[in-house]
């Protein structure tokens, strides 16, 4: 099978999102001991759309921004680094108590020391985001959008998010557009509000053409019955993947794709990275091998960026999962957190395993 796309359009890839800063200590030390930090723009959605923008694909994001803000101007710049359109309001700080740019404070671990993430969201001004704020019909209509990422950390970000990712979802399909929908579940934004966010989030799987999530958002998000989070011998789980993906797709027959990354950590610079997808009734499946960590923060949206792309270009199945296997791979390689493929034989060389020197 394949995944027809609408043609004519403007973006390949459009994907709304909060935008915000992450603070690194150098040289793989954790935070508690580090008096320098690398500062970078960063969002899960961007780093999804990265692997599309570098290898060349028209990408847009629809944020918010903080108007007059430093960090404001810093995020644009590197948006426009990366190849991507955006828009979005502007919104008024409101004092030094008002809105900013949330911050994710994360060390890269080293070895048997794992790494730590502190994510300070005082204030946010993506949680702002509207559907008002954005003309949905020349976004989708006139401008044409191929595929729409959406992540469970937007759609949870706040009621006003949830609302935004609802009509963006009956936007895109109203116009054609395909929609990817990555569950992304994080505890500390479901406390307290489970059936609100069940609501929204099964609504989004019900027109989803690509649903992606590990065992534990599919379980934590939909109520799906998956195998136990957090195991050994990850490899041994595949079976319990499989049924658990064979759940949803019976909950949300629309979904012509479904995909879950595997990942056991052997140390915080060696993992075993593989991959599940189901297209149709055909499965693809990368069993894990080791890759080698530099930074694993990115990795998973890595991976769907990869997919993405793949399934942009109008490749074969069996292809999505290998390029997106690579391009999570690669991403763990980097300083950032997305992959910055320099062109898709690079990718290709990951999956193949050859590290040699390119002159």
């Amino acid at each position: 099978m394949d995944i027809t796309l609408r043609q004519g359009c403007r973006y390949a890839l459009l994907v709304p999102t909060s935008m915000g800063l992450r603070l690194t200590p150098g040289s793989g030390q954790p935070v508690q001991a580090s008096d320098v930090f690398r500062l970078q723009a960063t969002s899960a959605e961007t780093n999804v759309a990265s692997v599309a923008s570098y290898l060349g694909l028209p990408v847009k994001v629809l944020t918010t921004f903080v108007k007059g803000s430093p960090f404001a101007a810093f995020i644009k710049a590197d948006l426009r680094r990366r190849g991507m359109d955006f828009e979005g309001p502007e919104v008024e700080q409101g004092g030094p108590w008002g809105y900013r740019h949330q911050i994710n404070i994360a060390d890269s671990g080293f070895g048997s020391r794992g790494p730590r993430v502190w994510n300070d969201r005082a204030g946010e001004v993506g949680r702002t985001l509207c559907a008002k704020d954005f003309d949905l019909d020349r976004i989708f209509g006139r401008e044409g959008v191929q595929v729409v990422h959406l992540s469970g950390l937007i759609a949870a970000l706040s009621p006003e998010t949830g609302r935004f990712c609802l009509e963006i979802a009956r936007a895109a399909k109203r116009y054609g557009t395909r929609i990817s929908f990555d569950l992304n579940y994080r505890a500390s934004f479901w406390k307290g509000r489970e059936q609100e966010l069940h609501d929204i989030f099964s609504e989004i799987c019900s027109v989803a053409d690509i649903l992606i999530g590990n065992e534990e958002d599919f379980q934590l998000c939909l109520g799906i019955e998956g195998p136990e989070a957090g195991g050994r011998d990850i490899a041994a789980q595949i079976d319990g993947f499989k049924e658990m993906i064979r759940r949803v797709k019976k909950q949300y027959p629309a979904s012509q794709v479904f995909a879950t990354t595997l990942r056991q950590v052997n140390h915080a610079n060696s993992h075993n990275w593989g991959a599940i997808l189901l297209e149709g009734d055909t499965w693809h499946v990368v069993e894990p091998r080791e890759i080698h960590v530099l930074d694993r923060i990115g990795g998973g949206d890595g991976f769907v960026g990869g997919l993405l792309y793949a399934i942009l270009r109008g490749w074969e199945p069996a292809k999505w999962i290998q390029f997106g296997w690579a391009t999570g791979a690669l991403a763990t390689t980097m300083l950032t957190d997305y992959g910055q493929p320099a062109d898709e034989e690079q990718v290709w060389s990951i999956w193949q395993g050859n590290a040699r020197v390119k002159r």
